[in-house]
């Protein structure tokens, strides 16, 4: 297991910068979370940020601190992504993202294991952490050529012949294993954690469906179509800004492809246009700036975010489901504007080592949904949700 992380690193416990010249914040609220991982090359951060969220909620809940691991719920997961997309005959499409219910989804039904009971990530590849650039195409090609099949008949040994190009790359599951001197299963393992997967529920805010009740989030790497609750902006964000105050964390699934949101460690939504058009230029290559220049918002120049605006960038595709990372706080700059804190799954990369400053105008604009314990909800909300 990690060291626990009371405050993500030390140097953020009061005043956090990582550099001369850095943007200094100081925190007004942070909730416990363990350390930093590392997805590397592959397309896992909703199994990173899920398993980071529940590992939260088990320091939140004096449990521990636990390292879950990723591998096990991955691997159990895209078996049963081909799964779905061989019957419905690729309509649902294969990929390795995911979504945060794949991971509440995989601890009901698996059980979970402890990081070291199967091969570290990447391992068996003889790389130090996760790399799908071979897997990718593998499993794509392997599925694609089944659930694309002309055959009259799917092959009787396709789910045997998948699993197996999963355990090479994953390592076998583990039916029983030795941790702190005591024999497990997976699912023994899970019901020690003292979870009740019960009180996990999604939330979102959008309105071409109705407030305050459930729906399918129209998203591909929502592939078993679970359900989110509907909120007004308003009160969406006063469920995200009461969780943190009151001691919770919640996994946050969000888009990083916009311009604001900068690989320095800051997101804002700027209020005006960007002025230099960098694209196809060296430094658009290196510093991921989509060829746009990136100029951080400040309190005066930053969008006003409306329910219009979420929903014109989720109907137009501005918006999409492109990471899951966890907000674990709030923290203020020099002008005491206030930010949520976010744990990422880069590893220690960046100006904060890992961690994010996203601004509360980003965070109403670009979340998709949430994945948080309902016991966070205000009270007067759970009741419109009937939860």
């Amino acid at each position: 297991m990690k060291k626990l992380i009371l405050a993500a690193f030390a140097a953020l416990s009061l005043t956090a910068f990582a550099q001369e010249g850095a943007k200094k914040f100081t925190v007004v609220k942070e909730n416990p979370i363990t350390s930093i991982k590392d997805q590397h090359r592959s397309g896992t951060c909703w199994c990173y940020s899920g398993l980071s969220f529940f590992e939260a909620e088990l320091l939140r809940m004096g449990k521990g601190d636990f390292d879950l691991c990723e591998s096990f719920v991955v691997e159990h997961t895209y078996m049963d992504r081909a799964d779905r997309a061989v019957r419905t005959h690729g309509d649902v499409s294969y990929a390795n993202g995911g979504s945060f219910y794949d991971v509440l989804y995989a601890l009901k039904k698996y059980g979970i294991v402890p990081e070291g009971t199967m091969p570290f990530p990447g391992s068996l590849y003889g790389d130090s952490l996760f790399n799908f650039q071979e897997l990718d195409p593998i499993m794509n090609g392997f599925v694609k050529s089944i659930a694309k099949s002309e055959a009259k008949k799917i092959p009787l040994t396709w789910k045997k012949e998948f699993a197996m190009i999963l355990a090479d790359y994953f390592g076998e599951y583990p039916t029983t294993f030795e941790y702190e001197g005591k024999t497990y299963t997976p699912q023994s393992f899970r019901d020690m954690l003292g979870l009740d997967l019960n009180d996990y529920v999604s939330l979102t805010s959008y309105t071409h469906e109705p407030f305050y009740e459930s729906f399918i989030l129209e998203i591909q790497d929502n592939w078993r179509w679970a359900s989110s609750y509907n909120l007004p902006l308003d009160e969406f964000m006063e469920v995200m800004e009461s969780a943190v105050r009151n001691g919770y964390c919640f996994a946050w699934g969000a888009d990083v492809s916009e311009k604001g949101f900068s690989r320095n460690g800051i997101a804002t939504v700027p209020a005006k246009e960007y002025k230099n058009d960098m694209a196809g230029s060296d430094a658009a290559r290196w510093t991921g700036t989509n060829g746009k220049e990136v100029r951080q918002a400040d309190s005066k120049d930053e969008a006003v975010i409306t329910q219009e605006m979420r929903q014109r960038g989720y109907d137009n595709w501005e918006t999409t489901d492109d990471h899951g990372m966890v907000i674990y706080g709030i923290a203020k700059d020099e002008n005491g504007k206030e930010y949520f804190m976010v744990k990422n799954s880069w590893g220690e990369y960046g100006t904060y080592k890992g961690i994010f400053y996203a601004s509360k105008a980003y965070v109403a604009y670009k979340t998709m949904n949430i994945l948080i314990n309902k016991q966070a909800i205000p009270k007067n909300i759970r009741k419109k949700l009937g939860i």
